[in-house]
């Protein structure tokens, strides 16, 4: 729709006139989340005239990601004549010290057009930061304290939990079912109605019950394995015929011989049945978890989707929690794990007062007397896109002004990355909120200018060589070669290697 609307308004000039003259007032709201098509069809409403009112906050500019131009609010003055700038600095929502971390941070970006939150209200609390050793710490902490504050009269409804890695929500999730505490994800699935999570657990449920019919024909051609529809049918009617399951169906028929059609779905008919054997032969749910993987390449079937990235997060999470619970139980069997997953995602979802969960993108707009900001560490909050690190830091930003009264953010010492567990820092953004005091000279390393040449150390992909070195703002960005595999960092995420 904006590409024949630009199209037309580009290509005939006549026509373009016309419209700038029907509307002679334009008014656009949320400006900085406009993109560049939109600020084209603008600009041609406007050539007859250019009288237009734009509202929005370059300091709230955080969908980059699905074409949002914050360029196009930051050259608004430079882009049309005789414009006349007003700053809405009043606050009415939030109370002093969330106003004030909010500035402070907000004030370490270069690319804004520069203002400060003015709080109309009183003081209030000091902002809480928490320190947990690991998210399940988080969760039963959080948990703790949501429920004391349900408990003394607040409105579930005035709680939200914020977070920037949709995965995170997998341990408040479960903190929150084991306290009984109403929630709901807002803008989102809950961490076990996730679609690649079903996929696995579905996987799951047929290596311990190969009769499971449902499961079989959730997965039996995720990924793809040249089994269609009309395939599919064959195997039911010929399981119906003689009162089998569909997966002793197609052993049965060796491999779909005479049921599927082509060598190609027989070949990997064949191989899906010996490696549902190969898994259910094990003695322990571990070796099920260390192997499922290599065999289903279940990872990257989701990685060649457009949302990859945020689904092979859930499915890290996904194997990492159930790894940590075999530590606490060893003996724990693969049917124990699945009915434990089982009485956590079949909650009821009662339409009563909820407390919302939450990414930090849906929550723009939000505002809440009690808001928790969970992963502010280094890796997840800022992530580890460098490139984009002005834009983390509006994220933190719109975070934290969803608060009105009490802000509480949380941090701990280890989790899961990439399916392992990785020892973290707090974020940086906490020093830049002066939320906290300022590093030690151990971490102040990251200061220190690097060469071409320098071995560096990074928290997540360990030693690297820097190739070469780039001034970008403030900061120096690297691009550093980890093992054959080159990335770009900033300077700040990593330190000399001793």
């Amino acid at each position: 729709l904006l590409l024949l609307s630009n199209l037309i308004l580009e290509n005939d000039i006549n026509f373009a006139k016309e419209q700038s003259l029907l509307y002679n007032y334009i008014t656009v709201d949320e400006y900085q989340d406009t993109n560049t098509l939109q600020y084209k069809i603008l600009k041609n409403l406007c050539c007859m005239h250019e009288n237009i009112t734009v509202v929005g906050d370059d300091d709230q500019s955080i969908y980059s990601w699905r074409g949002a131009k914050i360029e196009n609010i930051l050259n608004f003055q430079n882009d049309f004549k005789n414009v006349k700038l007003v700053k809405l600095e009043q606050n009415y929502r939030s109370v002093g010290t969330i106003l004030q971390a909010a500035n402070n941070l907000i004030s370490h970006n270069e690319q804004r057009l520069g203002k400060t939150l003015i709080c109309t209200k009183d003081t209030g609390e000091n902002i809480k930061i928490l320190k947990n050793e690991n998210e399940k710490d988080e969760g039963l902490y959080i948990a703790q304290e949501v429920k004391k504050l349900l408990n003394s009269g607040v409105e579930a409804k005035e709680i939200a939990i914020l977070f920037r890695v949709n995965a995170l929500s997998r341990a408040i999730e479960e903190a929150f079912m084991k306290k009984q505490i109403s929630y709901k994800l807002l803008s989102g699935m809950r961490f076990y109605e996730r679609l690649e999570i079903k996929d696995l657990i579905s996987y799951l449920r047929l290596i311990l019950n190969p009769s499971d019919d449902l499961s079989f024909k959730r997965i039996i051609n995720r990924p793809k394995r040249s089994i269609g529809e009309k395939a599919l049918k064959n195997l039911e009617e010929y399981a119906k015929k003689r009162q089998i399951s569909l997966f002793d169906a197609l052993c049965e028929s060796d491999g779909g011989v005479g049921i599927l059609t082509t060598k190609k779905a027989q070949n990997e008919a064949n191989i899906f049945i010996q490696n549902i054997h190969t898994l259910k032969s094990y003695d322990n749910a571990k070796k099920v978890f260390d192997n499922i993987e290599e065999l289903f390449k279940i990872k990257d079937y989701f990685s060649e989707q457009d949302d990859g990235d945020e689904r092979i997060r859930n499915l890290d999470e996904f194997y990492a929690n159930l790894r940590e619970k075999l530590k606490e139980d060893p003996e724990a069997s693969l049917e124990d794990l699945l009915s434990e997953i089982s009485l956590l995602s079949d909650q009821d979802n009662l339409d009563e007062e909820c407390v919302c969960l939450m990414s930090i993108h849906a929550s723009k707009g939000l505002e809440f007397d009690y808001v928790f900001i969970i992963g502010f560490d280094e890796g997840f909050f800022p992530l580890n896109s460098e490139e984009n690190l002005e834009e983390e830091r509006r994220l933190a930003y719109v975070a934290i002004t969803r608060a009105k009264k009490f802000l509480t953010i949380s941090v701990a010492n280890s989790r899961f990355y990439h399916g392992s567990r990785a020892n973290i820092n707090p974020s940086r953004f906490l020093e830049e909120s002066k939320l906290i005091n300022e590093k030690s000279k151990n971490q102040n390393i990251q200061k220190t200018s690097f060469c071409k040449g320098d071995l560096v150390k990074h928290k997540i992909f360990g030693i690297g060589r820097v190739v070469e070195v780039n001034k970008s703002g403030k900061e120096e960005k690297l691009n550093i070669n980890f093992g054959g595999i080159m990335r770009v960092i900033m300077a700040s995420f990593v330190e000399k290697a001793v």
